[in-house]
Order: structure tokens, then sequence, then C-alpha cells
């Protein structure tokens, strides 16, 4: 993440408008109707991803943007874009020594866009002339700089000096050492980078999946990296993938490189079987599909935010949930303010706690701007490199001494020490269970909550992000639970917020409107 501030980067037209007429005066289409025509990029192409790259520029006067993740349907033209970049960055960004590799899961897959590449070259009689073309690698005289393609096995690729790499079908890596060993190549480099192309997948727990959340998150501002490009086309999950509308928005070279007959029977053959859909939707809409369903909208999130001033609760009664998770990650408290009326508006209050030491690399780790919230208060930090509970229990009687905390849920797992020591000062503690009973109720009336704009959270950044990482895991019978396991990043503060949800519903109705063990300790 760049600690650049945002108003420091500067557009340079003269370079952006040098990379568009690299395509067109030295590059041609090779495949197809187009085939010998110049390679004039498409709007897409152009706006989304070359222009920006290009010529969005660092104070220094080297490039902002470092890695390019674009996800887009199949036969929109990203093939042939990523072979273009690698011949620009290996013949014209001025770089001696320059090495420019493309990569995929496998060789075959990396020698696409390699050949594209390649074949490009040899119809372009300027280039064709300062370069030499073998089977797996192109060498360009002028300035010295190598082209390959490279095979998956991350074991031989220690050892490069990437100044470009092109990772092709990323959804396709089996692992994440091929990634891992490519991003860190370029580190010597003055402005390296990473363009990172494929369509949607279908595997939670793989690199592209990981990279996809990032990008989202960078993209609606949930995560903030300067030197990170997001460029999605897709549809939306809820999106009627029927749609030729819908179609056309996922798929930015409609009627160029991709036509709507071939759509059309596409679609038709996936309505006539159904075990056809998922494909049509993962390679005709970037879908991802066969994962768990995201379960909140961030944008009904964001719509229900409201306004919460801290000071504006003081003496009002609310009901808390604690989620101590880990030592070693974020604990959280979250307080629920409901108001009188008949059918009641809900208030949060968080507090977030992380350990002082490796804050760092936490922050590598889940991409997250960890130091930042710290300083602007939404996390506080405790000393060591497991979290303090003595912070936590002061925290929660300086909370107490300004509101009226009726009750506080807990998850009993390394907390019953914590628990009897806020019993002792006088809170009311209740053991909450994790499993479906108790959670199923609560989770389903947060997601009324915040669907009916009825639950204001403040757009507090830290809670936002556990809400946008969510999942939930179903039991047969239609209930529901956060899954921290198969949830993108930390969730202890919705955690925390469902149990206050629960205890505030109980106490706010007059009659329960479902039943779950409760536990009081005295």
């Amino acid at each position: 993440m760049s600690m650049t501030s945002s108003t420091d980067y500067y557009f340079d037209k003269q370079a952006a408008d040098r990379a568009c007429t690299f395509f067109e005066r030295y590059l041609v289409h090779i495949k197809g109707r187009w085939a010998g025509k110049p390679f004039k990029l498409e709007p897409w192409q152009r706006d989304r991803v070359i222009r920006p790259l290009f010529g969005w520029k660092r104070p220094d006067g080297t490039r902002r943007y470092r890695t390019v993740y674009v996800e887009i349907p199949r036969k929109n033209g990203k093939s042939t874009i990523a072979a273009g970049v690698g011949l620009y960055l290996l013949s014209a960004d001025g770089e001696m020594g320059a090495e420019v590799y493309s990569a995929a899961a496998d060789r075959e897959q990396a020698a696409i866009v390699f050949d594209t590449a390649r074949t490009m070259v040899q119809w372009s009689a300027p280039l064709n002339k300062r370069t030499r073309s073998y089977r797996r690698s192109l060498f360009y005289s002028a300035t010295s700089s190598n082209y390959r393609v490279i095979s998956a096995d991350a074991r031989t690729k220690h050892g490069f000096n990437a100044h470009g790499v092109l990772f092709d079908e990323l959804h396709t890596q089996p692992n994440r050492e091929l990634w891992d060993v490519l991003s860190t190549s370029t580190g010597s480099r003055e402005q390296p980078v990473i363009l990172a192309l494929t369509t949607a997948g279908y595997d939670h727990e793989t690199i592209c999946w990981e990279i996809h959340e990032y990008a989202r998150q960078v993209e609606q501002g949930i995560i903030t990296d300067d030197s990170f490009l997001p460029v999605i086309y897709a549809a939306d999950d809820d999106d009627d993938w029927l749609d030729p509308e819908v179609w056309k928005r996922a798929n930015p070279s409609l009627g160029v490189t991709l036509s709507l007959d071939y759509l059309e029977r596409a679609a038709e053959y996936a309505k006539q079987v159904p075990a056809h859909q998922n494909t049509f939707r993962r390679l005709h809409l970037n879908q991802w599909t066969q994962q768990a369903e995201r379960w909140l909208d961030i944008r009904a999130w964001d719509a229900s935010a409201g306004q919460v001033l801290e000071h504006e609760l003081l003496g009002r009664h609310c009901f808390g949930g604690l989620d101590l998770a880990s030592t070693t990650d974020i604990a959280a408290f979250v307080l629920v303010f409901p108001d009188d009326a008949v059918r009641p508006q809900y208030r949060t209050v968080c507090r977030f706690w992380i350990p002082e030491e490796g804050i760092l690399e936490r922050e590598r780790r889940d991409r997250v701007p960890y130091r930042e919230w710290v300083r602007q208060g939404w996390i506080h930090a405790t000393p060591g490199n497991v979290i303090d509970y003595a912070y936590i229990r002061h925290a929660i009687r300086e909370l107490g001494s300004r509101y009226n905390i009726r009750e506080i849920a807990f998850d009993r797992w390394g907390a019953t020490q914590l628990a009897n020591e806020l019993t002792d000062e006088g809170f009311v503690l209740a053991q909450f269970g994790q499993g479906y009973a108790s959670m199923s109720p609560p989770t389903k009336e947060l997601l009324n909550l915040v669907l009916s704009e009825r639950l204001e959270h403040g757009g507090n950044p830290v809670l936002r992000w556990m809400a946008d990482s969510m999942v939930v895991k179903q039991d047969p019978a239609g209930n529901v639970k956060p899954d921290k396991s198969k949830s993108t990043q930390r969730i202890d503060g919705m955690v925390a917020l469902i149990m206050a949800i629960d205890r505030a519903v109980r106490h706010e109705e007059s009659e329960s409107v479902y039943e779950t063990e409760r536990l009081t300790i005295l």
C-alpha cells in the first residue's frame, strides 16, 4: 500500500498517448477477420487499462500502478492486450535489460499470450527488424531485453529480475507459489508491471480469489492501494443471466471480438442443459460460481450507514457483544442502542483491539491499513504481541460509565476470565453459543435490519471491511451462521454485532421472536 497522497499523482497525457500510439502504429491483429489490420484499442482497453497504466505517474515520474488485475469474460481480447503490453515493456519502455515473462498454470497456457506477441513481432516490420524471435523467447537488441514464456514450476524461478510479468488465467493456478515468486522478483526494478488477466473461477481457496477480492475491495474503496489498478467486468450476482443487457454490460467487446449470436446460442444451450449454466455464467458473465455465496451486499450496508455520534447516546441503554477470537488477531466489542419506537432503529458503537507488535505483518497479510486505522482511532493497539485483556476491561468499564449497558453477550471460548472480572465489576454477562440455534435468528435479523436501513453504523471502516468479508453457512433446515473459516478476512466485529443484536431484540420486544438458551453469570 502506498503512503503517497492521492493528490501527489499526476496524469502524463503524452505518456498515455505514446502507449496507445504504439499499439496502432507497430502492432497488428493476427487472427480472424481483423488479421493484418492495425491494433486499434477497444475503448475499454484504452481507457481502463492502457491510458491509466502508462499515464498516471508518481511525483518521481515513475508509474503509479505496479499491479493491474483484469477480470473479464472470455473472447473480449484480453490475450491480445496482454501481448501488446508485453511488447511495449520489452521494446518501448526505455528499460535496459528488461525481463518480461508470460506465465500461467502450465507452459501451454502461458504460450498463448507469448505466441500472440511473437506473431505480432513477425508481422511488424519495425519490431521484426530489431527483435530476434525464438521458439520460447524474444530478444530486443536495442535495449538487450528479453521476453520469455515460462513454465509453472516455481522452484526454478528464483533469481529472476522481472520488469514485466503477464499472468494469464490466474484462476487456474493450483497454488500461490508462482505468483509469489514472480511478484517478488520485481523488487529491484524502478517501475515494474504485473498484469494479471483472468476469467472468473470457482475455487474460493485460490490465489485468484484472493486477488479478486482484493481488487474488488480496492475498486469499492474498502481498501486503499494507490499502486493497484482493478479492472473488473462482470454481471452482478442477482442479475438475470439470460438478459442480453446483462451480457452487454459484462462483455465490453460484444459485437467486436465476441458476437451476440454466439452468446445467444450459448445461453440457449445453458437454458436447455442446466448443468451448463454455471459454465455460461462463469465464462461469459464472469460470475464466480460454486463458492460460498456473498451474504450481504456492501451497497445495502452503505445505504444503512446513517450517522452515529457517540456523545448523543450518553446515558442511553444498550446491549453488548464481545468476541475475543484470538489473542493474536482482532478482538471486538460492539454496543447496540435501540430507540423507543414500535419498530426500533438501532445504532452501533464499536471498539476493536489488535496487538501492537507485528501490526505491519498483519497489514501485509490481510491487506488492510491497520496502522492508519490505529492512527485514526478506529482500532486500539495494545502493547506486546498478544492482546492485553486488561485494556479491553478498562475500555468496557469506561463505556459503562457513559452508557447504560444492560447486558453483554460473549462467546465463552477464551473469555471466561474476562467475563468473570466484568461480572465482579457489576456487568451482566450472558454466554452465547456459536451454533445454528443461537446464531441463526440474530444473523437473519441483522440482514433484515440492514436491508430496511434500521441499523445505523456510521460507516465505521473496520466494521464495513468485516461486513464485506463475511459469508455464512447454512444447514439443511435453512439456519445460518457466520462462517469464519470461509470468510475472506476477519469478521469478529460482525459476530459481536450479531450477539449484541440478539440481546437487544430479546429485551426490546414484549414477546421474544425466537428462543435461544441463555446462561447469566452471577
